[in-house]
């Protein structure tokens, strides 16, 4: 067939219906623009639409025909508008979660002023990606990001509640005692509420995130050339600006780096712990007193009572900040009285490993000598057979006994420290209210020390251990110190003439009266400690009474030491002679001069003041009672 010049099946190319592609071809528009079903548009071009609806740039007004030559539907207002907003949200996702601050004082608008370097190279990796890939990377970003999100928000939240962050290896276990904390606080309903939502904003935050991060890599393949530019000219002043320190705001630089220093601190801290095993077998094997006959030990202390008494949260803070001055003038004004009463004692400061809460951490410092800052070392430590304090004790003959007034199930750490018997609260026999975090307060803890172990004429020399918990947070119960015949059973607390404040309600406080019942409760614990030495404080006490921790930084603020107060009180002048040596300062209140020791040496100085040192002949023993 002869061709003739506009003829529309001119091999020109001049053809109108495979010019445009509007034929059965396949050429047109509906392969050239992709909008059709055959799976070469936009969405497998580009790779990078994970709602498969195609691209949202173009001509929304121009139809395009598919297969079949029906015309693609328009997208409606909504979706255009969830498409105009859908970047930038998940722009704003991405960001917050990658300038978050996990320390509570960085916790401002200006934080966020920040150029995360993590976003620049990972932008950089997706437009160098094919679709598929493209797509893979960017959602497993995304969950990975979701990953250092929660990280870093438990870390924020363990230094608001131990002031320090989160310990990947160990920490788990505290989440019960978080649980327990908030049941205390609002209540069991609260509390359970408070961990479904914990649980939905992490599940929530990885698929959001994966979500947010496949939304960004197809804007990044939609705008190549120009996505490109900016991520090059990004870098540039990232570079730039992590040169010169630049800085919007105070504190905040530019060229932020956090959540990789994030990932390489728990990555660090992870091996570390891992490693530890050896390290810490290597300490416990290292024990002075480990093969001491009990004939040499504590040697000086034959026949007297010791206890040994944790005041929880009972930290330098107490004892030093102005606004908790009553509880230095309760402490003065004990030393007052005891010492008009023929009774003498000696404070100084020990650091804890802990803050916060982990008060089995310091309690287990104490006892075995060894520096116990995380649940891996405390459950490698029990079992051993390291020698504690309480088992030096029983090894030189001494009745040993826990009273645990915390204790609310069995409690087979008891063996390891050394004690004859235990008395978990079940065992304690108190009738009366709930008061506070724990159930009974310190009063009736003690009272039933002295009346279960002490009380019995001739009875034999006894070590006890015993926390004190009516100063464990949430402090919100305060009860009065009574006549200690009127103490009984514990029902006298259910009247309102023993009990100043009934807590334990969900209640809302300032972070103002937090500390002042904070405050009251320490002072309370004090009063019962230092009415009970005034009531049974016979030539045989030896009381040592001491801080497990600080407490929490809504108290103490960021950054507070780790040191608390130790006391030891004893009527017999002999006692405190033999701690001369340690030169700690007179009176139930160490001063801002007192010495300070890590809570891992006393065990060693006190069995080395009170008894023969290791390989040294006995003196003569005192005749027991």
């Amino acid at each position: 067939m002869t061709n003739h010049p506009g003829d529309p099946t001119d091999a020109a190319g001049d053809d109108p219906i495979r010019a445009t592609g509007d034929g059965p071809t396949g050429d047109g528009p509906t392969r050239a623009t992709g909008n059709g079903p055959t799976g070469d548009g936009p969405t497998r071009a580009t790779g990078d639409d994970p709602t498969g609806e195609g691209p949202t740039g173009g001509d929304e007004g121009r139809r395009a025909a598919d297969d079949a030559g029906r015309p693609a539907e328009v997208p409606g207002r909504g979706r255009r508008v969830r498409r105009a907003v859908g970047g930038p949200l998940a722009a704003l996702l991405v960001a917050a979660s990658l300038t978050a601050p996990d320390q509570l004082r960085e916790l401002s608008p200006a934080a966020f002023l920040r150029l995360p370097v993590e976003a620049l190279i990972v932008a950089a990796a997706l437009l160098a990606l094919p679709p598929r890939p493209r797509r893979v990377v960017a959602a497993l970003t995304g969950a990975a990001l979701g990953l250092v999100t929660v990280v870093r928000l438990t870390d924020l939240g363990f230094q608001v509640a131990w002031d320090r962050p989160f310990d990947l290896v160990s920490d788990w276990v505290l989440f019960d005692d978080a649980y327990a904390f908030l049941a205390g606080s609002v209540g069991r309903a609260g509390a359970v509420g408070a961990a479904v939502g914990v649980v939905l904003l992490a599940v929530g935050l990885l698929v959001a995130l994966a979500l947010a991060a496949l939304r960004l890599a197809a804007l990044l393949a939609r705008h190549d050339t120009g996505a490109r530019r900016a991520v090059a000219a990004l870098t540039v002043g990232w570079v730039a600006c992590a040169a010169f320190g630049v800085r919007i705001v105070p504190g905040v630089p530019v060229a932020d780096s956090g959540a990789t220093a994030l990932v390489r601190y728990h990555a660090v801290q992870v091996r570390g712990g891992l490693s530890d095993g050896d390290v810490f077998a290597a300490e416990v094997a290292a024990d002075p007193f480990r093969d001491t006959p009990g004939d040499q030990l504590l040697t000086a202390l034959r026949g007297k009572d010791v206890v040994v008494a944790f005041v929880e949260s009972y930290g330098r803070d107490a004892v030093e900040e102005p606004e908790f001055a009553q509880v230095g003038a309760v402490l003065d004004e004990g030393t007052r009285r005891l010492r008009a009463a023929g009774i003498g004692s000696r404070s100084a400061y020990l650091t804890s490993p802990t803050a916060g809460g982990g008060s089995w951490l310091a309690h287990a410092t104490l006892l075995s000598g060894l520096w116990i800052d995380s649940q891996q070392r405390h459950r490698s430590l029990l079992a051993t057979d390291r020698l504690t304090l309480g088992g030096a004790f029983q090894r030189a003959g001494w009745r040993t006994v826990g009273v645990m007034p915390g204790a609310l199930a069995d409690w087979p750490e008891g063996k390891f420290y050394g004690y004859d018997r235990f008395y978990p609260a079940r065992e304690l026999g108190y009738q009366g209210p709930k008061l506070g975090y724990f159930l009974m307060p310190d009063q009736y803890a003690l009272s039933e020390l002295q009346r279960r172990e002490r009380s019995a004429p001739g009875h034999p020399p006894v070590m006890a251990e015993i926390p004190l918990t009516s100063s464990h947070s949430p402090w919100t119960s305060f009860p009065r110190v009574i006549d200690w015949d009127d103490v009984g059973d514990g029902s006298v607390y259910h009247r309102n003439s023993a009990v100043a404040d009934v807590g334990g309600k969900p209640v809302r406080r300032t972070a103002a009266q937090i500390r002042a019942d904070y405050r009251r409760t320490v002072e309370y614990t004090l009063k019962s400690l230092i009415s009970y030495v005034e009531t049974y404080g016979d030539d045989d006490l030896v009381l040592v009474f001491l801080g497990d921790h600080q407490p929490s930084p809504v108290v103490t603020g960021e950054d507070a030491s780790r040191d608390v107060p130790v006391t030891v009180v004893a009527r017999d002048p002999k006692v405190l002679d033999r701690i001369d040596g340690w030169q700690w300062q007179d009176g139930l209140r160490p001063g801002p001069g007192a010495p300070v020791w890590r809570m891992d040496t006393f065990r060693d100085r006190f069995l080395t003041a009170f008894g023969s040192r290791p390989g040294e002949s006995a003196p003569p023993a005192a005749a027991p009672r």
